[in-house]
């Protein structure tokens, strides 16, 4: 008998109540309104919007942003598009993205942040397929990172969200959702989940598609002007080898 080792293309997946939530605001500390920034005639967020209703596991997709006025103009785009909105505390994100993931009866949160507009819908369902599995708590392509900077990718149960949010009372844990799930911030607090990887057959993670500075900007506005309507991340990888500039530096984002 030959036994055939099991690939998260074929495994029996469980149906889960899946929420897209993506954190936003204006008030980035390094690129102040970089959510908006026109890319090819499009606010980022809005490229980022319909790139993630593209993914087919995805039941809803809710923007999480702040209660602040400055916020507003997120809200009206997300009104204009039809996308649900969730305003929260500025600083708890992590309260943030439970009031929201609630609000929506989720039962699976994938978290996205704002900052992302080349993210890849066949990622998003990969990452969920694989949780799906039902042997994770957690699942990311960024834990292990060999992805490109600016299509990571993160789903965890409701419960583990409910725990951490119980337990993390450090302002670094409620600022970025899930190091108390994770588990890789050992100086902080730390749940006990099973955690999950997706991970890409060779390393590209020095590839820096998230948007944090305006040479992100530009760089993501030059690159997705050479692409064609829906393309993927792969389209982006060819088109980039051929004008380097268009990978970029490896930089610490800010998340948000």
């Amino acid at each position: 008998m030959i036994l055939k080792k099991m690939s998260v293309d074929n495994i029996v997946s469980k149906d889960f109540h899946t929420v897209a939530i993506i954190q936003a605001r204006m008030t980035s500390s390094r690129l102040p309104g970089k959510v908006l920034a026109d890319i090819c005639g499009k606010p980022s967020l809005q490229h980022m919007l319909e790139r993630v209703s593209r993914a087919e596991k995805v039941n809803s997709i809710v923007v999480a942003t702040t209660v602040n006025t400055t916020d507003d103009p997120i809200v009206e785009l997300c009104d204009q598009l039809g996308y649900k909105v969730f305003r929260g505390d500025e600083l708890d994100v992590l309260g943030r993205f439970l009031q929201a993931a609630e609000a929506e009866s989720a039962e699976a949160v994938v978290r996205l942040t704002a900052d992302c507009p080349m993210i890849d819908p066949i990622i998003i369902d990969k990452v969920i397929l694989k949780y799906s599995s039902g042997r994770f708590d957690y699942v990311s392509n960024c834990n292990e990172r060999t992805y490109p900077d600016g299509l990571d990718v993160e789903i965890f149960s409701i419960d583990a969200l409910l725990e951490a949010n119980q337990k993390a009372t450090s302002i670094f844990c409620r600022e970025h959702v899930t190091p108390y799930i994770r588990g890789i911030h050992t100086q902080f607090e730390t749940g006990n989940f099973l955690i999950g990887h997706v991970r890409f057959l060779t390393d590209l993670s020095h590839i820096r598609w998230t948007i944090d500075t305006i040479d992100d900007l530009e760089r993501v506005r030059g690159l997705i002007k050479r692409l064609p309507d829906n393309y993927s991340w792969l389209d982006a990888l060819s088109i980039s080898t051929k004008i380097p500039n268009l990978l970029g530096p490896m930089l610490k984002s800010d998340a948000e």
